[in-house]
């Protein structure tokens, strides 16, 4: 179970800096961060959350980390606007015995976003190979 409180480098910015959170909403199947000393009109969020379908060998699970940030446009700068960006994980939990195939396309993925071929550092700069897919919209 995630921690209250993420504040020792759980979450950090594109500069590599620590990001505070703290939770304000939990279920049994979902919960719900808040940026510490976030603007009430300006909120930066964190969202967990699981939902299960199927049954037997074809339940399947759906797992989805999402951060949500508004902010005030840049072309208006009397209207907010929401960027968010979210990981899924689609897994057949009933057809597995461990989560080893899910701990490669993880791999795979954070990876990808977030480092070059040659690298071997992780950046949050937003210059990694799927990063600048996701920001430039790049193929």
């Amino acid at each position: 179970m995630l921690s209250n409180t993420l504040n020792t480098n759980e979450v950090k910015d594109s500069a590599g800096v620590e990001v505070e959170f703290t939770r304000i909403k939990s279920s049994d199947r979902d919960t719900e961060f808040a940026k510490i000393s976030e603007s009430p009109a300006l909120p930066h969020r964190l969202k967990v959350s699981h939902q299960e379908t199927g049954l037997g060998f074809k339940r399947r699970r759906r797992s989805v980390v999402r951060f949500d940030k508004t902010s005030m446009s840049t072309v208006d700068s009397v209207t907010p606007v929401t960027t968010s960006a979210y990981l899924v994980c689609d897994a057949p939990v009933g057809a597995i015995t461990t989560t080893a195939e899910l701990v490669h396309v993880i791999a795979n993925l954070l990876s990808f976003v977030g480092t070059t071929g040659a690298a071997t550092t992780v950046l949050f700069d937003g210059t990694g190979n799927g990063a600048k897919c996701l920001t430039t919209g790049e193929l």
